[in-house]
């Protein structure tokens, strides 16, 4: 489809900023078919201006939580990090087998809906702990499987992680949450939460010896 170069279209950044995401989570929606894109002539994306807007205006009286939004940004960047096979550039990616990637993408899944739980504090937070703890040891189970020792167990966990930390500065710079108080907050529960994930790796690499 050919596509105009005047005000009606917008890029992915000029269509990013105005509904004030990261470009990733932008694309994300596009890929799925949320929302409606168009490709020129050089295969750029293009949105419509009036499709854009009125996209934004339905998200505002039905916004997810900030929470929801990191955890839709670290898939997003997840699913780029995939498609553009930068991951395929990592040793251990690179060793695992088809079944084995499929079971730590699906973890992966389960974090990041607990991670949402755990942020929004309306769950005991003993039993959300005893989950993350969980999850950990779920992951260990996974390097295990796949042959992998606790240096590249800690590793794998370590790189998904950063996508947290990733998606949360970005999704916070976005909506313009700077506020030093509520970037501390958000810091220091994720650090929390990941720490529990972490205890629960070690400590089911312990058990097993």
């Amino acid at each position: 489809m050919t596509v105009s170069s005047n005000d009606d279209w917008l890029s992915l950044s000029a269509a990013a900023k105005l509904l004030g995401v990261h470009p990733t989570t932008l694309r994300m929606w596009a890929d799925q078919g949320d929302l409606p894109t168009h490709r020129t002539p050089g295969n750029h994306r293009r949105f419509r201006r009036a499709d854009i807007e009125t996209w934004g205006a339905a998200r505002r009286e039905t916004r997810p939580s900030t929470a929801q939004l990191i955890v839709q940004h670290a898939l997003g960047r997840t699913r780029m990090h995939m498609s553009e096979g930068q991951m395929n550039q990592l040793p251990w990616y690179q060793r695992l087998n088809d079944s084995h990637k499929h079971e730590f993408r699906e973890a992966s899944r389960h974090l990041l809906g607990l991670l949402v739980r755990y942020l929004r504090n309306d769950e005991a937070e003993a039993t959300l702990a005893a989950e993350a703890k969980a999850i950990g040891a779920h992951y260990e189970q996974l390097g295990r499987n796949a042959g992998m020792p606790l240096s590249e167990k800690v590793g794998v966990f370590a790189f998904f992680r950063d996508f947290l930390y990733d998606s949360v500065i970005e999704v916070y710079q976005a909506s313009g949450q700077r506020a030093a108080r509520e970037w501390a907050a958000m810091h220091r529960q994720i650090t929390t939460f990941t720490n529990l994930v972490l205890l629960g790796l070690i400590e089911a690499h312990e058990q097993k010896g």
